[in-house]
């Protein structure tokens, strides 16, 4: 769980909360303040906001879904931003296998010709090469993609 705080920045087009990234787990829970928006989300090549609504969770898919779905399913490219004159809390749970858990997709979802789209590896693993780069850099899971 995290419990991030964002103060006010009175030039938050100069700073990000936290850059561009998917998140490494298999899913977030996140409760955003309703208050003050500030999760953005890529569609179609441009960040949305994410506007917040009370009582309500959001729910993103991380990189170990996006590996045990063979690709079906896709992590969420998403950043936080900074406002310019109020204060912005969140709180994030996180869904994640133990470190030991290989990922690897059901053999069902591999039998339609088109084999396993990235190659097996632990959570461990990932966890490490995930937060030994840059976020926003190209996706982690790239570097574990079958040839």
């Amino acid at each position: 769980m995290a419990v991030n705080f964002y103060p006010p920045c009175p030039e938050p087009e100069l700073t990000y909360g936290l850059p561009g990234h998917t998140d490494p787990n298999a899913l977030t829970i996140l409760l955003q303040d309703f208050q003050v928006s500030g999760l953005q989300v890529l569609k179609d090549g441009e960040w949305t906001a994410v506007k917040p609504h009370p009582n309500a969770f959001v729910v993103n898919i991380g990189d170990q879904l996006q590996a045990l779905s063979n690709g079906r399913y896709r992590s969420v490219w998403h950043r936080a931003t900074v406002n310019a004159d109020k204060p912005r809390m969140s709180v994030a749970s996180f869904l994640c296998p133990c470190d030991s858990a290989l990922i690897s997709p059901p053999e069902k979802l591999t039998q339609d010709g088109t084999g396993a789209v990235y190659r097996d590896f632990t959570y461990a693993e990932y966890y490490s090469k995930f937060w030994s780069r840059n976020l926003d850099q190209e996706h982690c899971l790239e570097l574990f993609k079958n040839c």
